[in-house]
Parts: C-alpha cells; structure tokens; sequence
C-alpha cells in the first residue's frame, strides 16, 4: 500500500500513549501467540464445521503466512478478506497480522461496487472470497473486480465447490503444507512493528463510497483492552458472534478473545431459534450484537423452551437501545443490558454491569478508555459545558489518525488540535455519562448497517429516466430505519421501483443500497441553502406511516 496517503498519530501523543502503556507495544500476530501459548488446548473457536483450539488456530495461521509469503505477499499489501462467520475469517485474518500483511475487512453483502473501489483505494493484491454464500454468487462478478483492479494477483476461494477459475488458489490448500525451521524464522522476519497498520475498516459514510479507517496494531489493541476490560470479560467466558464478522463490532471480540482467552463461537445463522440453541448448547455467557437482533430473540414465541441460564449479559450498538426493549431483556432472558456505542474510527462507549436501569435506558454510558479525552463540542471546536447539546469529539490511544488518502476529509474531520469529529449531536451530564441526541452527518442506520444517503443518491440519478432522488431513513421497529427514496422522474418518463432496483443491481450496488421504498414527486422541497429539506421529507413519510 502507498504510505503517502496514511495518515499517522502526532510524535508528541505516540509518545504519551507508549509511555504510560495506553498502548501495549504488541501486534496482533503477538495476540494470538501469547493465547496460543498459555491456553494451546483450550477450544478458541467454535463454528458450522467443527472446534478448534488455540494452538490448532495459530498452527494454521502460521502455515497460511507462509504460503502467502510464497505466493508473493509482501509486508504492507493489503487482502481484501470477505468472510461470513467461519472459523477460517479467524486463520485469515491472524496470517496476515503476523507478516504484515493488511487485511481490508469487508461486509459478505458487499458487491463489484464496493470491492472495486476498496480493493483500488488500498491497492490489495489478493482477496480471500467463497464462491457463493447463501444469496450472494461471488463469481458472478469476481471478473468485473479483476477488471477494474489489474493490481489483484490472487483470488482465494474458501469452501468453494470447484477448484480452478477464476480462483487462483484456494485456502485450504494453502493451509496443507507442514512448517519447517526456515519458515518460523521467516514468520520472525516478516512480524510487523505495533505502529504498523493491523487493518483497514470500511466506513459507513455520508457521501459517496466508503473511505477506508487504517487502524495500527497499537490504537486497535487500545480499544479492545479497555472495552473488554469493561465488559469485564475473562477466560471462563464464552461469546456467542451472531453479526457479521465483517464488522468492527465483531472484530473486537475475536480479537478480544484471544486477548482476554475467553471462548469465541460464530454463528452462520441470525434466526432466533438457531441463536437460543447455541446459548443452550454452548454455555454461552455473552452476546453482543445490535438492538434489532436482541428484538427478535424476546419476541420468539418458545423462548421458554430453551435453556438461557447461562446467558449473564448482552451489550447491543450500531443502532439505539429503546428503554422497552431493555426492560424486555432483563423481564425475559434475565440478563445485564449493556448500552453500547461506537465507531469503526475507536470511540467506544457502554454503560457499566453496576449501572441502574435509568442510566442504561437513558444514556450509552461513559467512554471504555478513561485515557481518551471525549468532550462536546461546538461548531468552532470549542468544549462546552455539561448538558448542552454539540458535536461529540474524542482524542486518546484508542482512536485512529485518519482516513486512508483522503486528506480533504480528514481537514474537515479532525480539530486543529486533533479532536476526531464524530458527526454525532449529543450531551454529557455532571456525571459523565453520553446520551446520543441526534446525528450532525446525514445517515441511515439499518439494523446496525451504516448507509449513506449520498451514494444511494448518486446511484439513483445515474439512471437517464431519474432528475433528482433524495433518499431518507424511514423509521422501523425491526430495524431501526429503512431506506426510502422521494424520486423526481425525468420529463415523461415512467418507471416502476422493480425497474429502478434491477438498475441499480446491474451497476453493482449491494443490497444495502437498495431502497426499500420510493415516493415518486414532481418535486423535492429545498432548503434556503439549494438543498433538499430532508426534515420535510422525513415528517412525510412518518405521516404516511402513520406514526407521530
């Protein structure tokens, strides 16, 4: 990857973090070692297809390495790594931490759309893919990636039916080969520094297509040590993964559990009764997951039927925690709610296993790093008092020095002196404790999925019968919002939501993008600045929704 275009934590704050220990000095690939080290026998990942356990895991983590040393993986190439929840994200990920390798975390919804501009940007030279997983066929469009990224050498396949094209190898075979004494020394060789970026995240921005979040070996680290630390978790512990692995929220807990040695189960499947049966099978401790997930288990109708006993907390984020359904939680699975917020970029904040039902209904606690200076904001920059709303900012080890080559946005989302802008309204009472009051970027949040409206946007008015879209979340009681477009067709054009879909579809657009429902206008209320009054169009929909 260029360095040119990453951006680093100032030399006087690397110093700070590295002297006081905020951040630990290890990688990532030291994470699984130390595991691996003190519990070899331990199961550490549970998944569809069997147990592995912690020195079976760092064995087959090391035999990948090597092989994508041979095939010609360099410290600082990026692998675009798109996973569902299967025991080999685990292998992948960790291969690549311990040569320096950068995985790109990708979403398994993610399609020729987003992969090309994510694989061009970080410029990966290989990507680690099924060829086909529940609705999504990978090969449909691996050769349109190929196409628009000639720099992709490998196409890796997991669990695919056929070897052969367009697959340039697959991971199994390259877990085969038995490690001499001359690859642990080229392991050794190729270990990565804790400044080093561990991975890129995609973010789910504002406008246009994802930018990518780098985080080093040190700030990630940082975040996982204090959330964890604040969930209280500890080997005897076992975490049951139902979101998506693609994700940061569960990429904190499987690298968390092998930080902590707590045991790591992911689940292939988000139905209710599949997630009850792996609480009573597996022991299961604790869940996180997001609100719309937790909604679904309390509403199942045999949920008597199961044995939860095992269960002592769920923290649920990406999207807000409703007080009904957090009451719900400890009426019907008696169990501690932890009211969580966070970003890819290492704001992390929770209520705590001590706090009293107001705080956890009422608030999303106090920050996980109490080493991180989180404050409020005004549109100067200036702090502001307690119990005043602004724009909450956050500085400290845990939070990330900017996005990937994109220093027009990074001028915009940092202070000038280094305060990340979160882009949400919120307020801090006496106490310290965060209540999120709005949101400053313009954003839908589906079920725990971050969408801009910009690229739903421009997707839409790429179609020729389509002059104008402005596109909104609408709110939902599954999923916390739904995306809806108001549509403003072209002079005589005529054309149906399943025409605009199939459009959208051919131009790669995951499902995600997609809207849910469209409003067709003959036009679109402005603000005084020449944009479209999203306000307006929001109290619109919620009247032919017929919510108040």
């Amino acid at each position: 990857m260029n360095l040119r275009g990453l951006p680093k934590h100032g030399a006087e704050d690397a110093q700070r973090y590295s002297k006081y220990r905020w951040w630990m000095g290890l990688t990532l690939g030291d994470v699984l070692d130390r595991f691996a080290d003190v519990f070899p026998q331990k199961e550490a990942v549970v998944d569809d297809k069997g147990r592995l356990t912690g020195a079976e895991v760092r064995d087959r983590a090391n035999r990948l390495a090597v092989s994508l040393i041979r095939l010609g993986i360099e410290k600082g190439d990026c692998v675009l790594l798109q996973l569902p929840n299967w025991s080999e994200y685990v292998i992948a990920y960790f291969a690549m931490q311990k040569i320096g390798a950068i995985p790109v975390i990708l979403i398994s919804g993610y399609r020729q759309l987003e992969v090309s501009h994510l694989g061009q940007l970080t410029e990966a030279k290989a990507w680690i893919v099924p060829d086909v997983y529940r609705k999504m066929d990978y090969l449909s469009f691996i050769d349109e990636v190929r196409h628009q990224n000639p720099q992709l050498k490998h196409v890796i396949s997991v669990r695919a039916q056929k070897a052969g094209k367009p697959f340039t190898a697959s991971l199994e075979s390259l877990m085969e080969p038995k490690l001499s004494s001359s690859d642990f020394g080229l392991l050794e060789k190729r270990r990565p520094e804790p400044t080093d970026v561990a991975h890129v995240l995609p973010s789910g921005g504002t406008t246009g297509l994802p930018k990518g979040i780098p985080r080093t070996h040190n700030d990630y680290i940082s975040n996982v040590e204090f959330i964890h630390k604040a969930w209280e978790m500890h080997p005897g512990d076992i975490a049951l993964i139902i979101v998506p692995v693609g994700h940061n929220l569960a990429l904190l807990n499987v690298v968390g559990s092998f930080l902590f040695g707590f045991k790591l189960v992911l689940a292939d499947s988000t139905r209710p009764s599949d997630i009850c049966s792996l609480i009573q099978t597996e022991k299961v401790t604790y869940m996180p997951t997001v609100p719309s997930l937790v909604r679904r288990l309390t509403e199942l109708p045999e949920l008597g039927n199961y044995d939860l006993g095992s269960l002592k907390k769920i923290s649920a984020g990406g999207e807000p925690s409703t007080p009904d359904l957090i009451r719900e939680v400890y009426k019907k699975l008696s169990c501690t709610y932890i009211n969580e917020f966070g970003m890819s970029e290492g704001l992390l904040c929770r209520t705590s296993l001590r706090d009293d039902i107001e705080a956890i209904c009422n608030t999303v606690g106090k920050p996980c790093c109490p080493y991180e200076d989180v404050r409020i904001i005004d549109g100067k920059g200036n702090p502001l008092p307690p119990n005043r709303d602004g724009e909450l900012a956050a500085k400290g080890p845990g939070i990330f020095a900017g996005y990937l080559k994109n220093p027009e946005e990074n001028k915009k989302t940092f202070t000038s002196d280094g305060f990340f802008r979160t882009g949400d309204q919120a307020r801090i009472d006496e106490h310290g404790y965060l209540k999120i009051t709005g949101r400053i970027k313009d954003i839908i949040i589906r079920g725990g999925e971050n969408i801009s409206p910009g690229q739903v946007e421009d997707l839409l008015c790429a179609h020729p019968g389509i002059a104008d879209a402005a596109v909104i979340g609408m709110p939902d009681k599954e999923v916390g919002e739904r995306v809806c477009a108001y549509v403003r067709l072209a002079a005589g054009m005529k054309l149906s939501p399943e025409e605009i879909k199939s459009f959208m579809e051919a131009k790669g657009a995951s499902k995600l993008l997609i809207p849910e429902r469209f409003e067709f206008v003959d036009t679109l209320p402005m603000t005084e600045a020449g944009k479209h009054d999203k306000k307006v169009l929001r109290k619109d929909i919620k009247q032919k929704l017929g919510i108040e």
